[in-house]
């Protein structure tokens, strides 16, 4: 269980303030602790505009690949949870390999940073896209990722994984030479409330919610994901920053294994929709079989997720539907799916 003592206690920076950022923020504010927020726009400022108005977060928009511009962010600060990143989803992921190169530079960037300015404790969102794309190939085999199966030969998912994968393997030189504590935090798949529509189950809701008839799957269906519910890898990443100081890299994500066509079924019968499924096997699909091994959580953090799949599914369908606008989403889907 996470301790409200301890948090009270902190001065906290979150890079990043989208979807698993803001809730994260929520969670803090409500445990008492000073919460400072540096994001590179004021896009997802709605999210956490009120807590900001009662003085409760102080928000910057600054980008933070600028050294100075990054020291200025962690001064005074003991705990960094490091979530910013140029990310997309899948189609981001697969089609704009440059751009997600920068990660590199703002890893790199907040990590130099809390060195010079003795960060107390980076906490780094790292991703199981770091796991070796060989190991996930079958959707008919049974594997789970374990954490010591990051190793030579690397072979991760496209330069986004190798921004994760350079990030960890920084904070672990950082904490042998420096002493700089940190934890990397290996989030699989989340969804949930405030999640874009560039990522796989909101993207499947938002097809439902237009009534897009075929109703169009990337890939095969037949992918295997272990879709993780947002408060879950909340709760998670707050015990490993209370827990872990040695650069540790732990996975944060349910053993569920769910194939892609079969949440795809669930969200058309949830909504009352009778339209028929179109795979699409040449566009950004992914690996075919990725679900985590979270036994190393549940030793050192005592964690594992609460929220089965479906219920936290119901939850984010209800949630977009009484959120969103049809026809807004109908004009700028195909966009954003990919990532132009």
């Amino acid at each position: 269980m996470v301790s409200k003592r301890f948090w009270k206690k902190k001065k906290v920076l979150v890079t990043g303030a989208s979807f698993i950022g803001s809730h994260l923020i929520d969670r803090l504010v409500d445990m008492g602790t000073k919460v400072r927020v540096v994001n590179i726009s004021k896009k997802h400022l709605p999210f956490f505009s009120k807590l900001v108005r009662s003085g409760s977060v102080e928000f910057i928009s600054r980008d933070l690949r600028n050294l100075e511009n990054a020291q200025k962010s962690v001064r005074g600060i003991d705990i960094v949870f490091h979530l910013a990143c140029n990310y997309g989803g899948r189609g981001y992921i697969d089609l704009h390999q440059g751009s997600t190169s920068s990660n590199l530079l703002l890893d790199g960037s907040v990590f130099l940073a809390s060195l010079n300015e003795r960060v107390e404790k980076v906490v780094f969102a790292s991703s199981g896209c770091v796991y070796p794309n060989f190991l996930q190939t079958d959707p008919n085999k049974t594997i789970y990722l374990k954490e010591e199966m990051v190793k030579p030969p690397y072979d991760v998912d496209n330069m986004y994984g190798w921004a994760k994968l350079m990030g960890e393997m920084t904070l672990r030189a950082y904490y042998r030479d420096f002493g700089l504590k940190s934890v990397s935090c290996r989030y699989f798949s989340v969804y949930g409330e405030r999640e874009a529509e560039n990522h796989a189950v909101i993207a499947m809701i938002a097809k439902a919610f237009i009534r897009q008839n075929p109703y169009e799957i990337w890939g095969t269906g037949e992918q295997i994901r272990n879709w993780t519910y947002v408060a879950d890898t909340v709760e998670g990443t707050l015990l490993a920053a209370e827990k872990i100081n040695d650069a540790t890299s732990v996975n944060l994500g349910t053993t569920e294994r769910t194939k892609v066509i079969d949440a795809a079924r669930e969200i058309l019968r949830c909504t009352g929709s009778n339209a028929k499924i179109k795979v699409l096997p040449s566009m950004p699909t992914g690996p075919y079989n990725r679900v985590a091994d979270n036994r190393l959580a549940k030793k050192l953090l005592g964690w594992e997720p609460q929220v089965k799949f479906m219920d936290g599914l119901h939850r984010t369908i209800e949630w977009y539907f009484a959120n969103k606008n049809e026809n807004q989403i109908r004009n700028c889907l195909k966009k954003i799916l990919l990532g132009s």
